[in-house]
Order: structure tokens, then sequence, then C-alpha cells
């Protein structure tokens, strides 16, 4: 399959539906972690797959590019620290918490490949 836009790249689809079930499932924390967990985490997982489609829009510019996947990496690494307080403050289940980490490990890996060898992606 030809990647065509940044919609198309499996990472940004993992990090897009992660970000979603994210969303869905912080609708039920408590009303004190508005401005807080909730906010925080909802928009790290955000930045996640924003910064996934800002560099692929970078791709004329390698060191942009990377730049982008890093920060989108760094977003990703943040999401698992907020999801980790979201399991131990019993707001999110095993089960959801083991997954989505999984899934941010997933991406992570995706975007250091992709750092790795920009070649690949630039044009």
């Amino acid at each position: 399959m030809k990647i065509r836009c940044h919609r198309d790249l499996e990472v940004y689809k993992i990090a897009f539906q992660s970000a979603m079930r994210i969303f869905e499932l912080t609708k039920t924390f408590p009303k004190e972690e508005k401005y807080s967990l909730t906010d925080q985490i909802r928009r790290s997982s955000r930045s996640v797959t924003a910064n996934i489609a800002e560099a692929f829009r970078k791709r004329k510019y390698p060191k942009a590019f990377v730049a982008k996947l890093s920060d989108s990496e760094a977003e990703a690494a943040e999401t698992q620290v907020w999801l980790e307080f979201s399991y131990r403050c019993n707001y999110i289940d095993k089960r959801d918490y083991e997954k989505l980490y999984q899934n941010y490990d997933y991406i992570t890996g995706k975007l250091v490949n992709m750092e790795k060898e920009p070649e690949k992606w630039t044009i």
C-alpha cells in the first residue's frame, strides 16, 4: 500500500486509536482529576498523533522530520506515565492499562525505527 498521507501510517492509526480509547476511559475519571490527570493524559496521547502528522509533512527536511518524531516519542513516554498513574489510582482496569501501555511501547519502537532511517521516509 502506498503511503499518501499521515493517516496511511500504521503508527499513526495505532496512536489515534489509543488516544481515542484514552478519551473514552477518562470520561469516567473523578471530577477532581479534570484539570490534572485527565487533561494531561488526553493532551499527551493526542500530541503523539499530532506530532506524527507534523513529522510526515516535514519529510522534505530530514532534521525537522526526526525532531517531530522525537517529540512524538517523548509524548508517548509521558502518556505511559499517566497510564500508570491512572491504573495505580484505580481509574482504569489492568486489561486497559496493559493494552494501552503495550500500544505505546509499539508506537515508540516504530518511531525509533523511523528516526534511525529517516532517508526511507524523507523526500
